[in-house]
């Protein structure tokens, strides 16, 4: 194999937006507020290390979005990117629909809720019964580019 067919083509980890980390600051006085009557001088280093194993948390379960080698991973799934047939584009509200009480629910998805955007992948493999996977990402064009550079037709 060469260099260029090792390549990771796209990679993005679907974690909460800054937002989130910002609004969960509240956890320090929070915790503060409540170890101060057990131990004064433990109640910020306690409260700070607590965020700061919250936000490793969140990062640790976010999962990620792949494509390298010929094959698209999303979570803990992986397929090879000559079994993905049409690539959709989805904005929120077709996102909504994709995802919502009348979706096929043998699809397989990735889909995070703070992301409002993402793909509809066609799966063309006919030994498999999922026959879409949907998946949320901030930057679902270049996900169905990088799928298209790893020689995808649809």
């Amino acid at each position: 194999m060469t260099a260029n067919t090792t390549a990771v083509r796209y990679r993005e980890r679907l974690l909460p937006g800054p937002g989130f980390f910002g609004a969960w600051l509240l956890l320090i006085p929070a915790t503060a507020l409540v170890m101060t009557p057990i131990n004064k001088s433990a109640a910020i280093p306690v409260a700070v290390g607590l965020y700061v194993l919250v936000a490793l948390i969140f990062f640790a379960l976010s999962p990620v979005i792949q494509v390298e080698n010929g094959e698209l991973r999303a979570g803990r799934a992986a397929i090879p990117v000559s079994l993905i047939g049409a690539v959709e584009p989805l904005g929120a509200d077709a996102l909504r629909d994709a995802i919502g009480p009348g979706a096929d629910a043998r699809n397989y998805m990735v889909v995070r809720g703070w992301i409002h955007r993402g793909l509809k992948l066609e799966i063309t493999d006919e030994s498999d019964p999922t026959p879409h996977w949907i998946l949320t990402s901030r930057k679902p064009l270049a996900l169905a580019e990088a799928l298209g550079a790893m020689g995808h037709a649809g």
